[in-house]
């Protein structure tokens, strides 16, 4: 296995230890995590009681040696644009922070791991599993 963007909901269960995405993301070469989810994951502690905590394990998580850190950049922008007219021509419509992970996904040529089935309707999106 090589390099695979995890999605939002996949750090989530990997931090409740479903075994099935533990083991996966510990194969894994190199883990790489969009910024979006990142905010989405900030967003959700900050509603939480134990925001400290959690963003201290997610600090952990990011300086991990095989964990790349994927930033929202012109590039991105352009996949997004393609990605969300593909999605209105099918008047399939998915969240937009899902479209903006699955463009960082295709700008690097990444496999998504997701526990969201509605990134299949993405055409091009390489997905794990």
């Amino acid at each position: 296995m090589s390099k695979i963007l995890i999605d939002t909901n996949i750090y989530s269960s990997a931090l409740r230890g479903m075994p099935d995405v533990v083991a996966i993301l510990r194969k894994a070469e190199r883990i790489a995590v969009s910024s979006i989810s990142i905010g989405e994951l900030l967003s959700g502690f900050k509603g939480g009681t134990r925001e400290q905590k959690n963003r201290d394990e997610l600090a952990e998580f990011l300086d991990a040696p095989r964990v790349d850190v994927f930033p929202v950049d012109e590039g991105t922008a352009e996949f997004y644009a393609a990605i969300l007219n593909q999605l209105r021509q099918q008047g399939r419509p998915i969240p937009t922070n899902d479209i903006w992970i699955a463009a960082v996904a295709q700008q690097h040529g990444l496999a998504l791991y997701s526990n969201d089935a509605h990134f299949q309707q993405i055409a091009g999106l390489l997905l794990w599993g």
